[in-house]
């Protein structure tokens, strides 16, 4: 019987480490573009055999991990667990097994590996939500696994994301109120406190600058100190605008109970808009007009991308942008 080709004979061979063959065969970071190629068409000469890929293409089976800060959980598990179940279904249908792991804050601060990593039972890893960055370069260095982050993207840090188009998604809602005959528009949300709002901001800033306008400091309302602090209450500026632009549905929901306490109507006196189209049941009696996002699309991406990387095909590492839907109900009003 044929010798079984390891990736330490294809090391000695070249003259480098394991981990180096590893991060090659991954498509990971640490290693040049010369060297992933040497890698890659030496082992294709030795016949190496990436894990699980001596089996059928319809019968390749995987163990895909998903990493989720216990922060989301709370205030924000409907839309991530709605999330994590399209990740589970798209699994599913390319014979993947998905198995979850709930990061908490203390792992997090003093940067444990997830023990889905230390006892080696995953192929590849999926971070749902975004984490601490110093967290995610350790988890980087000290991890041979295939990585995908999803619904959030680090600069700091080179490696596949998949979200939503913040950008777009609420360029799209505040022309959407310009077209209503809105000119006067806050937007709700704590710029700086993780680069999905600040994404949804610009969106919101580059609509009022192609109408004219300049977003007016007291109409850009923070609704929390930073990520990881729960929402504050918002409060209501003295000079009150026609319309919000909130940057997710469950602040629109608070912002809607908090302009409904000082005896405004929405939409009949303001109308407000909210991002993400999902927000729990009965939480809410105004139906939101927001900017969906397209969860099942992006798990799929997700889904697709982590593959590639666990059976060592080339690609390039990208951010991946997935686009949304305008989503009308009745929270807002023509003028």
């Amino acid at each position: 019987m044929a010798k079984t080709v390891k990736m330490q004979d294809i090391a000695n061979r070249l003259g480098v480490s394991t981990m180096t063959v590893s991060k090659a065969l991954a498509g990971k970071n640490g290693v040049s573009e010369e060297t992933r190629e040497k890698v890659k068409q030496l082992a294709l000469e030795m016949g190496y055999i990436t894990p699980g890929s001596e089996k059928d293409d319809a019968k390749k089976s995987y163990n895909i991990g998903v990493l989720l800060s216990e922060y989301y959980t709370g205030q924000s598990m409907t839309f991530y667990w709605r999330l994590y179940q399209e990740i589970c279904t798209k699994a599913v249908d390319k014979n993947c097994f998905v198995m979850i792991e709930i990061l908490s804050v203390a792992d997090e601060t003093e940067r444990k590996m997830p023990k889905l990593l230390q006892e080696k039972k995953i192929d590849g890893l999926i971070i749902l939500g975004s984490v601490e960055s110093e967290y995610l370069k350790n988890l980087e260095q000290k991890s041979d696994v295939p990585m995908v982050f999803m619904d959030f993207y680090d600069s700091s840090i080179h490696e596949d994301s998949v979200i939503s188009n913040s950008f777009y998604g609420t360029y799209r809602l505040t022309n959407y109120l310009f077209e209503k005959g809105h000119r006067d528009i806050a937007f709700v949300g704590t710029v700086n406190a993780n680069m999905s709002i600040t994404d949804r901001y610009l969106g919101y800033h580059k609509s009022l600058l192609e109408h004219g306008g300049i977003p007016k400091k007291e109409w850009v309302i923070p609704d929390r100190g930073h990520e990881r602090e729960g929402y504050d209450r918002i409060g209501l500026p003295a000079n009150m605008p026609t319309a919000f632009v909130c940057n997710c549905d469950i602040v629109a929901s608070k912002l809607i109970k908090e302009l409904n306490e000082a005896n405004y109507r929405v939409p009949e006196d303001v109308s407000v808009v909210g991002y993400d189209d999902y927000i729990f049941p009965g939480l809410c009696e105004v139906g939101i007009t927001s900017y969906g996002v397209d969860m099942e699309h992006m798990a799929c991406k997700g889904i697709k991308v982590l593959l590639k990387k666990i059976e060592g095909k080339i690609y390039h590492k990208s951010l991946h942008v997935i686009e949304g839907y305008l989503v009308e109900r009745n929270s807002v009003r023509p003028i």
